[in-house]
């Protein structure tokens, strides 16, 4: 080289120049930079598991849902095979008691009339064999009847099904499991569930309530759709006809069996004109030939009415929130994935810098990174295909057994679990191009030295997220108000979550001024994370995205556990327990028996008061005089004491209250109408029994000296204030059905002084007046034996009830126990599960930050060591940083989690007003609950666990560097 020639160099600006164009990385370009990817990912082997893992694991999700879905679902033909087994076709009573319409695969059934139910036939048994076409072969019954069956503890009530299992004709609709077919009348079959429930087991022998035959179990059969269906399966005539008989001999009243179905094959098949046939005598058909083979849509009478296709709703809106759910979840999982993609890029930086300063083009290098996405995502979509269908072969029977369906068989479908794995390859794509665009705009020098710049958040990226947030909100707000808005709601809601998204980095830069306020390694945590936003407001979003989710629908789930609380009616005060005479002939022969079973309860319940009480009632004996009419009694209201939603002017009085106002308005003695379940746990007519003041202590729970001295004096006490005026009620006794009953006229009124307990008690459940015997007798009613309220400490257990329950069959089943547990909430496994779900993404997203940033101030952290920082700064810094993360994402989704849930209860709420515009009296309470608890261990628990988590995984000890010169 010649003196004073001029040598071109890289500069610390840009990359390596080059001399003309250099072309796009292809063919030769993406296989190079495929080996390369390849060739750090089995460098990197912990974290090209943990990428791959991450975007496996909506795969195998996806997956093992597809297959377990369609596996379920089967295809027409086993769906035709469990439902009719080995028939041509299933014949029943519609139940809506004229013709009816129906659709070919019987997804649709609806009266022939204006949907009132009347029909040509209403009010008589349908005749179903009448029903059937002509050039029947073979055919067989079905019919169920709900019965008390006896367990191993106590008893069980459940359907008794009578139905010849053994005949093909039923085969694959009911299977036999194990064990045998009945051979004769005193022989059944169990379903596995009742056997798992009972405690019996095949060769063990049951009772039906009602019966004095031992039946032997001698095998176990299921339906194949309803394997957690408790039933029992007896031989035709062996139940239900024998049970008739003893209820008649008895004079006992028993539940009604179902109408007879029939199972039928037909020379020919069953065609629609013979599907038509039948329903026109009221009798619906599902056909094998029809299903297999159906009529044009224009000869279905069924399709012929605006509201029969109204299903299409309800498919588009599950399609909108599937398609949401989706979005959502892979962009959870590409925020997942970025940072550990930049995690590669950062330690490969070197590498990436020795190719710029061999002539590569920020398009090489940006090639090189996401060619590992496209290994990495390959890798995860096989691995998660191949796991999905593993685990749902490896774990079938449980997933069977927790979805109620027998598989088909493994039903796979190439093309959809090829779009799934297509999604994986994309999700690895996508998580890597963020990642690809930071590397391929880094410098040469900056790479090759180690040294890393700071870039702040784009101006643009937050004004578009800003948009997305205000559009978003508007589209759900809009959803909200504008009633039937769910999906544009959803669809508003994940439009906002993105706009948030964008938005995240200059968050962090808001939240990075709090740093001058906090100690030293907090304040260094989040200068590091406001410095390194690339790396930190991914795992951010990350954090914020799934903790958005769950926090919608913690609140929306604690709304709707309280609206449901609410609306909840009881049948007893709470802490109580009811022991029944039921109204029959047999009185003498239960008071001879009710303090045995009072004596039963107490020792088998934990009993701590009791109360008796007795039935009162007007007219003749007529439980000992069946010829007789009871008549009846009720309490008048007096006119200026009726509630006013009730009125003529109701609705408009409702139209102007809001639903806090509403909701006082109907909890008001005036408004309470304890009626509707004051027959649920007594037999006297409104609510009326006849007691002592031990009824006040045990059942009300109230200590009151006027109301006990009152009942000792003869007086009256009624819960309901409502129904007195001046201290006085009036009773309307009506001796025969003949009597005009309503609008307080007809039978005779009878005045009497009342003493009324606080409006706290008006809505008292199975209780509205104590009546004292000496009245009852002065009035000339009837009493009798009704039974017990007894007050326990805690609640029976199943096994303590079915004792119990075991111990009144003795009368026959002329005794009930009636057991308040009030409002029993499904929702607490949910909400668990969805908490422990943001636990793990918030941890997982955290530590990958935190990994990433102790890549970047592994020199940071040996400067800190070599100036005399102890080695426990180390561990207290990777914790704040971890923690800062989680805490930054948790709080930000927190916040945008709520959105959606008020949005969707403002839908429920149009919904309820609708509702109490054509009914006054229905409630409209629409609460919005925050679940505090959950809310607080998301919003404070989770991170400080991933903090000390990080630490303690955290080695103290400093790692030696070589710092560019």
């Amino acid at each position: 080289m010649s003196a004073g020639q001029r040598v071109d160099r890289p500069t610390s600006d840009s990359p390596a120049p080059r001399r003309g164009p250099v072309p796009s990385p292809s063919g030769s370009g993406w296989r190079a930079a495929l080996r390369i990817a390849r060739r750090d990912a089995l460098r990197a082997r912990g974290r090209s598991l943990l990428v791959v893992a991450m975007i496996a694991l909506p795969v195998v999700g996806m997956t093992a849902a597809d297959v377990t879905i369609r596996s379920a679902k089967g295809d027409q033909a086993s769906h035709l095979t469990r439902t009719l087994g080995a028939a041509d076709a299933h014949y029943f009573a519609s139940g809506l008691g004229g013709p009816v319409e129906q659709s070919p695969d019987m997804s649709g059934l609806r009266s022939a009339s204006d949907g009132d139910g009347s029909g040509g036939t209403q009010g008589h048994p349908i005749d179903v064999p009448a029903a059937l076409p002509p050039g029947v072969r073979h055919l067989i019954s079905e019919q169920t009847v709900p019965a008390m069956v006896r367990t191993r503890y106590g008893l069980e009530r459940l359907p008794v099904t009578e139905l010849k299992v053994s005949d093909p004709l039923v085969r694959g609709r009911v299977n036999l499991v194990r064990g045998r077919y009945p051979a004769n009348g005193r022989e059944v079959l169990a379903s596995p569930a009742f056997l798992t429930a009972s405690g019996l087991r095949v060769g063990s022998w049951t009772r039906v309530q009602g019966l004095d035959t031992r039946f032997t179990i001698v095998g176990a059969a299921e339906e194949p759709d309803m394997l957690g269906e408790q039933t029992v399966f007896a031989l035709p005539g062996s139940v239900i006809a024998p049970w008739k008989a003893e209820a008649v001999r008895r004079r006992a009243t028993l539940p009604a069996p179902d109408g007879k179905e029939w199972y039928v094959t037909v020379a020919g098949g069953v065609t629609w004109k013979d599907v038509l046939a039948a329903n026109a005598r009221g009798v619906a058909v599902e056909s094998r030939q029809v299903e297999l083979d159906p009529p044009p849509r224009a000869q279905v009478p069924y399709y012929r009415h605006a509201d029969s296709d109204s299903g299409g709703s309800d498919s588009t809106q599950l399609t909108a929130f599937a398609l949401t759910v989706a979005v959502l979840g892979m962009l959870e999982i590409t925020l997942l994935a970025g940072p550990a993609f930049a995690v590669g890029a950062r330690r490969a930086r070197r590498n990436l810098g020795l190719i710029g300063a061999n002539g590569g083009d920020r398009r090489h290098i940006r090639a090189v990174v996401l060619a590992g996405g496209l290994v990495l995502g390959a890798a995860g979509a096989a691995g998660g295909v191949a796991g999905g269908l593993a685990l749902t072969a490896l774990f079938r029977p449980s997933i069977e057994q927790l979805i109620g369906v027998r598989f088909a068989g493994m039903l796979l479908r190439p093309l959809e679990l090829l779009v799934i794995a297509g999604l994986g390859l994309v999700t690895g794509v996508v998580a890597a191009f963020a990642p690809a665009q930071i590397a391929a705009r880094q410098s040469v020098l900056e790479s090759l030295g180690g040294r890393r710049g700071v870039r702040g958040s784009s101006p643009r990226v937050l004004v578009a997220g800003l948009l997305g947030l205000a559009l978003g909100v508007a589209v759900a707000l809009y959803g909200a108000v504008s009633g039937n808005g769910r999906i544009c709601v959803a669809a508003g809601s994940a439009i906002a979550e993105l706009g948030a998204l964008a938005c995240v980095p200059a968050l962090l830069g808001v939240f990075g001024r709090l740093g001058r306020v906090l100690p030293l390694s907090p304040r260094l945590a989040l200068r590091d994370a406001v410095r390194n936003r690339g790396r930190t407001a991914p795992a951010v979003a990350a954090v914020m995205a799934a903790v958005a989710g769950t926090v919608a629908v913690l609140v929306y789930s604690a709304s709707t556990t309280a609206q449901s609380a609410y609306r909840y009616e009881p049948q007893l005060r709470p802490g109580t327990v009811a022991l029944s005479l039921q109204p029959d002939n047999l009185f003498k022969e239960q008071a001879a028996e009710l303090p045995r079973l009072r004596r039963d309860v107490e020792r088998t319940l934990p009993v701590t008061g009791r109360a008796d009480v007795r039935r009162v009632w007007a007219g003749s004996d007529c439980y000992t005089d069946q010829a007789s009419p009871c008549g009846s009694i009720e309490i008048d209201k007096p006119k200026d004491h009726r509630c006013p939603l009730s009125g003529p002017d109701g609705r408009r009085l409702a139209a102007h209250l809001s639903p806090d106002e509403h909701k006082r308005m109907m909890e008001s003695p005036a408004c309470v109408d304890a009626s509707q379940s004051w027959s649920e746990a007594t037999y006297s007519d409104a609510g009326i029994v006849v007691g002592d003041a031990s009824l006040l202590r045990v059942y009300f729970g109230l200590d009151d000296p006027a109301a006990e001295r009152a009942l000792a004096q003869g007086t009256p006490v009624l819960a309901d204030s409502a129904y007195a005026e001046h201290g006085r009620a009036t009773l309307r006794i009506f001796r025969n059905a003949d009597d005009d009953h309503g609008n307080g006229t007809g039978g005779r009124a009878v005045t009497l002084p009342v003493v009324t307990l606080p409006d706290s008690y008006a809505a008292t459940p199975a209780v509205g007046m104590i009546m004292p015997q000496r009245t009852a007798d002065r009035l000339g009613l009837h009493t009798a034996e009704e039974g017990s309220f007894y007050r326990v400490s805690r609640a029976p257990t199943s096994a303590e009830e079915q004792r119990v329950t075991a111990d009144l069959d003795r009368l026959g089943g002329s005794a009930t126990l009636t057991v308040e547990r009030g409002y029993q909430s499904h929702q607490g496994v949910v909400l668990l599960t969805l908490t422990l779900f943001a636990a793990l993404v918030t941890v997982g997203a955290a530590a990958i930050a935190t990994g990433l940033s102790q890549a970047d101030a592994e020199a940071d952290l040996a400067t800190l060591a070599a100036v005399g920082a102890p080695p426990r700064v180390r561990r207290t810094l990777s914790g704040m940083q971890c923690a800062v993360v989680a805490g930054i994402g948790v709080l930000v989704g927190t916040a945008a989690g709520v959105v959606p849930a008020v949005a969707l209860r403002l839908v429920d709420l149009q919904e309820a007003l609708r509702s109490a515009a054509s009914d006054p009296t229905l409630s409209t309470y629409t609460p919005i609950v925050l679940p505090w608890p959950a809310l607080l261990a998301i919003a404070l628990a989770i991170p400080l666990f991933a903090g000390a988590l990080a630490a303690a995984f955290t080695r103290s000890r400093p790692v030696l560097v070589r710092r560019a010169a």
